[in-house]
């Protein structure tokens, strides 16, 4: 038999079977892994896309839950832009968003680079992470207690070191400073991130940095930012996303809302709407709003990581 062209001496020198076999032990792979993956793709085609597409469905219909949905077009949208809860809740999302997220984001990197390589750092990053894995309504709980305007431990300390005590959940203001301050003290996960990026660092660049005289802010800032940039963007993508998100329990558990609405964000708006009106359909279309404003959040850190890619790939050539 003449040997194909271009064919290496290893493939010319294995058997039919051998070939047949290593083709069997992919397909074998491949089917394991489709049975690996279906039971997390069915539970999300259940539990995520289908109730998705309801929500959409929903949101162009009148429906209170008792009679069938009245097709209503895009009025529940118009109603979005007249209704000022919906405003409100809007701007408390946006501000809580542009506050939280750049402060986690540089709490996560400051704890990263301060327990980095210590001794006896074990604790202390126990303690960093402890946060992240409470129940979203006992972490609640803790800082009910902790806001207490009254015998709370934050106000006694604050009148302890001579320093006005605010009435927390009682004032607008403060109210949202408040829920701010319970998410910045969970950046355990972004911590971790950020910690085992720094450590993949190699230390023979921060070693040729330091013999050319490099001091610890260069080193930090031309050569560890740069390396953990992508961990960084990655991050800002995915507290953008779960900011959006997570602001129902810290609400609803401190102050449903108040005072004055100041910390009805959109998923406790949704959440009113749906139960406490029954306006499903005006709460579908606040749902969908959400819905496109992540889709967003997601294709706009796609892009800057995507940018990032490739802006580094054309510095190295």
């Amino acid at each position: 038999m003449v040997p194909e062209v271009g064919a290496s001496p290893s493939s010319m020198a294995q058997p039919r079977g051998v070939k047949r076999r290593a083709a069997w032990v992919r397909d074998s792979y491949r089917r394991q892994n489709a049975l690996f993956l279906a039971p997390y793709l069915l539970g999300t085609l259940v539990l995520v896309v289908v109730p998705a597409l309801m929500t959409l469905a929903v949101s162009f219909t009148d429906y209170q839950g008792i009679q069938a949905p009245t097709w209503v077009g895009l009025d529940n949208f118009r109603r979005l832009t007249e209704t000022p809860l919906v405003r409100f809740s809007l701007y408390n999302t946006l501000i809580f968003v542009v506050a939280a997220v750049p402060l986690r984001l540089l709490g996560s990197l400051g704890l990263a680079l301060l327990l980095d390589g210590r001794r006896g750092g074990g604790l202390a990053r126990a303690a960093a992470f402890l946060p992240t894995v409470l129940p979203e309504t006992a972490y609640a709980l803790v800082w009910l207690w902790i806001l207490n305007p009254v015998s709370g431990p934050l106000n006694l300390m604050l009148g302890a070191l001579g320093l006005p005590a605010p009435a927390w959940m009682a004032e607008a203001g403060t109210a949202r400073l408040a829920i701010v301050l319970m998410a910045l003290m969970q950046v355990g996960e972004g911590f971790v991130v950020l910690l085992v990026a720094r450590q993949m660092v190699p230390a023979g660049v921060y070693e040729a940095a330091e013999v050319d005289g490099a001091n610890r802010w260069q080193g930090f800032w031309h050569i560890t930012l740069p390396l953990i940039m992508p961990w960084i963007l990655l991050l800002l993508s995915r507290d953008l996303i779960v900011s959006v998100q997570n602001t129902f329990t810290p609400s609803f558990v401190l102050a449903y809302g108040g005072p004055y609405y100041s910390t009805t964000f959109l998923p406790l708006l949704i959440f009113e709407l749906s139960f406490d009106f029954m306006d499903w359909g005006l709460a579908s279309a606040v749902l969908v709003i959400v819905y496109a404003w992540i889709l967003l959040l997601i294709w706009g850190a796609r892009n800057l990581i995507e940018g990032l890619r490739r802006r580094e790939v054309s510095d190295a050539r």
